[in-house]
């Protein structure tokens, strides 16, 4: 995927970098793997707010991503790449050779017409799903699962992976971008290949409508309250601040905010940078 930078025809479109959708070979999602998105605009089941800067935005439809790959031995061919409007990945529709369709997250360098596997044994090329126990050392990987059989977890935005470098006994050692060393169960499962869409983070809206379109209020800063609504508010002019810090005053910045003895504590080797 690339990006775009137009021409500043409009204000909003001055600082604008658009992604483009040339990838993209259809506009309309398979219809029996969609379902209704319920919003509830940052509200809890008794109509309290309980998220702020959540509302609005466009509707939605939930795509049933497959994120299990369970199918093992049964071929499946890619018959289109498509544009999810709930994560920043595009998806490919899989025709498997039984008749089922399902979606999976778009490896980069997915092709229509490509032929995936899954399961041990299958060869590791780009969008095949196997054990990492079978996973060659050096493998960029995706979608990786953290309990054999619940499906992946880790690394399933866009542009992200992990690296597979070391395998010991019952656990691999992955290296992730964030310079994180951790340990998986070598039975697991993983996709080969980097998450699509790349470029996704050097993706600029340009006007602030944008941001109402893809569900997200104005957030205000603390430093513009007032003292009652805000640990940072109040204050002559711009004399008023302090440490960073959200409404109900945790720290933003230089506080650890991983709960201390966590359970996967034992599997992080190095943590990250």
């Amino acid at each position: 995927m690339a990006i775009k930078k137009l021409k500043p025809t409009t204000p909003g479109q001055r600082f604008r970098i658009a992604p483009v959708f040339d990838k993209i070979t259809v506009d309309r999602p398979e219809k029996s793997l969609i379902s209704a998105v319920k919003k509830t605009g940052g509200r809890n089941n008794t109509g309290k707010m309980t998220v702020r800067n959540v509302g609005g935005g466009h509707k939605k439809r939930l795509r049933d991503v497959d994120f299990k790959r369970d199918k093992f031995d049964i071929p499946a061919t890619v018959k289109s790449i498509e544009y999810d409007p709930n994560r920043t990945a595009r998806i490919a529709l899989l025709f498997y050779a039984d008749g089922e369709k399902k979606y999976i997250i778009a490896p980069n360098g997915l092709e229509i017409g490509t032929v995936l596997l899954s399961g041990p044994g299958v060869a590791p090329d780009v969008g095949n799903a196997l054990p990492l126990s079978e996973i060659p050392l050096g493998t960029i990987i995706h979608n990786i699962e953290l309990k054999p059989g619940k499906g992946g977890a880790m690394a399933r935005s866009a542009g992200s992976y992990a690296q597979l470098v070391a395998r010991e006994g019952k656990y691999v050692t992955l290296k992730l971008p964030s310079g994180e060393m951790r340990l998986v169960l070598s039975t697991c499962c993983a996709t080969i290949g980097t998450v699509s869409n790349n470029d996704n983070m050097n993706v600029r809206l340009g006007k602030a409508g944008r941001n109402r379109w893809l569900g997200r209020r104005p957030r205000v800063r603390g430093v513009a309250m007032n003292p009652v609504d805000h640990p940072m508010g109040g204050g002559e002019g711009k004399s008023s601040g302090g440490h960073p810090r959200s409404r109900n005053g945790i720290y933003a910045k230089g506080q650890k905010t991983r709960k201390p003895n966590k359970y996967s504590d034992k599997m992080i080797i190095t943590k990250r940078k």
